[in-house]
């Protein structure tokens, strides 16, 4: 089916602003994030912190309304680059495995 938006990836993203938790690998710390955006593939999210490039990282996000259900995933990191605008990183991901509560 032909699309009618410029948008060339498998999946639309869907601009998102909710606040999230991650964890990196063999750390016990949870960190807090804000997500960007969001796609059945992956997602664009800030950090306090340039988190590793190809690194796995497990997410967790629980929206403000529950019409839209959590989710807990382990992503590998893709693309980090510093705000234009903040003090923050923009992150991306993508989603490797979905996790059970």
């Amino acid at each position: 089916m032909p699309r009618e938006y410029d948008e060339k990836r498998d999946f639309i993203r869907i601009n998102v602003d909710c606040e999230m938790s991650y964890k990196l690998p063999d750390d016990a710390e949870t960190k807090s994030g804000k997500v960007t955006n969001l796609s059945g593939r992956g997602m664009m999210f800030i950090t306090e912190e340039a988190l590793e490039f190809e690194s796995l990282v497990e997410v967790r996000i629980i929206p403000e309304k529950n019409i839209t259900p959590p989710l807990h995933a382990n992503v590998r990191i893709v693309r980090v680059a510093k705000q234009r605008h903040g003090d923050g990183y923009e992150t991306g991901a993508v989603i490797q495995e979905i996790l059970d509560d």
